[in-house]
């Protein structure tokens, strides 16, 4: 496959030519000019970040990129769907209170703030691409309603797929709660007895009649009626409709792939990797650890796998972060180790990127073109 062009800035600045001047000159040349915007909705798909975690990406960014898309007649607005996992990000409301506590509403973004799958994680789109382990993918509403896509993505590691990018914002943050949950197991959801209180909001939400409560009042799933569409857990208040977690890291890697390429499904696309603060773990966790490495810049391209190998290239380049998780028991740099392999043992990261090469989302040969 021919290489792929990704442009990439260093963070270097200067009185008049500051990060984010430099962020607007890295995706004019990227190709955001080329992109028909005029009176399109304009999905910036971003991590908001789980309270108490400080590595998450500043508004700022998506404030400019917001500002750009409407001097070309965009309609911009801020995305992400609610999490499986039971934080301050598991429904819309609680979602939009933690977007800005953390500094992502209307104000300081300049565009409105939409979480991609509705108050209950129940807003979503079947896209049907029809690959190796998806057939259709429940896409987060307001992501595949929207007409261009555009990602910023914060480049740091992830304890399940090594290193979460573009492919993972993508992938698994415009999943809905019920995506979410094939992508994590693809069995069906358990009720942990001991927190369920018989309220029947499981069963009052269960499309498919395969939740009831039994004589004790306790919540129950008939596996064979079950589709795992995961609403048990997204309308589950009392942490008792919980995910069956799968443990094969290589199989949800390539499902996260296959939802990327739904998310994108064909339309005009722009990602932006922000490689700082590269913190072992996902912007999930409510903290955040010592980085990796030191901050390395920002890199672009419309295709998300060159974008994610070149970043990940970068950072095995780079030196290794003093004081970081990985750091602990050596002495030396380790320029030129892999960092995420060092951070999460188990987990390839190179599966999700070779995936995406196969089902034609982009490719792992790159043009790294400095800006």
């Amino acid at each position: 496959m021919a290489q792929s062009r990704v442009y990439f800035t260093d963070l270097n600045s200067s009185p008049s030519n500051n990060l984010l001047k430099k962020l607007e000159k890295l995706l004019r040349v990227t190709g955001f000019d080329e992109i028909d915007m005029d009176h399109k909705m304009v999905a910036l798909k971003v991590h908001f970040g789980e309270p108490g975690n400080l590595a998450y990406l500043r508004p700022n960014y998506a404030f400019l990129i917001s500002s750009m898309v409407r001097s070309k007649g965009g309609k911009p607005f801020l995305t992400d769907a609610n999490t499986l996992y039971h934080g301050r990000r598991s429904n819309g409301p609680d979602h939009l209170e933690a977007a800005f506590e953390n500094g992502y509403n209307p104000l300081s973004a300049g565009c409105p703030v939409v979480i991609a799958d509705g108050i209950k994680g129940s807003e979503y789109r079947e896209i049907v691409i029809n690959q190796e382990y998806t057939k259709s993918a429940k896409i987060g509403a307001a992501v595949a309603d929207a007409d261009v896509i555009i990602s910023l993505n914060h480049f740091k590691g992830h304890e399940q797929t090594g290193f979460g990018g573009a492919l993972k914002n993508l992938g698994m943050g415009c999943a809905s709660v019920g995506g979410k949950l094939f992508l994590h197991s693809g069995n069906a959801p358990a009720i942990h007895a001991r927190n369920c209180t018989g309220c029947g909001a499981c069963e009052d939400n269960c499309a498919h009649n395969a939740v009831h409560l039994n004589d004790e009042g306790i919540a129950v799933i008939d596996e064979d009626l079950c589709v795992g569409c995961g609403q048990c857990v997204a309308v589950c208040q009392f942490d008792a409709a919980r995910v069956v977690w799968g443990d094969n890291a290589d199989i949800l890697s390539r499902k996260i792939t296959e939802y990327t390429l739904a998310a994108i499904n064909g339309k005009p696309s722009l990602h932006i990797n922000f490689i700082m603060n590269v913190s072992p773990d996902c912007d999930c966790w409510g903290h955040n650890d010592i980085p990796l490495v030191a901050d390395i810049g920002i890199a672009a391209s419309t295709d998300p796998v060159a974008l994610d190998k070149a970043c990940a290239d970068m950072v095995m380049a780079a030196p290794a972060y003093p004081g970081s998780r990985i750091t602990a028991e050596r002495d030396d740099t380790m320029t030129g180790v892999d960092k995420f392999a060092l951070a999460h043992p188990r987990a390839n990261w190179m599966t999700a990127l070779s995936h995406g090469e196969k089902i034609g989302l982009g490719s792992v040969n790159y043009e790294l073109i400095k800006v």
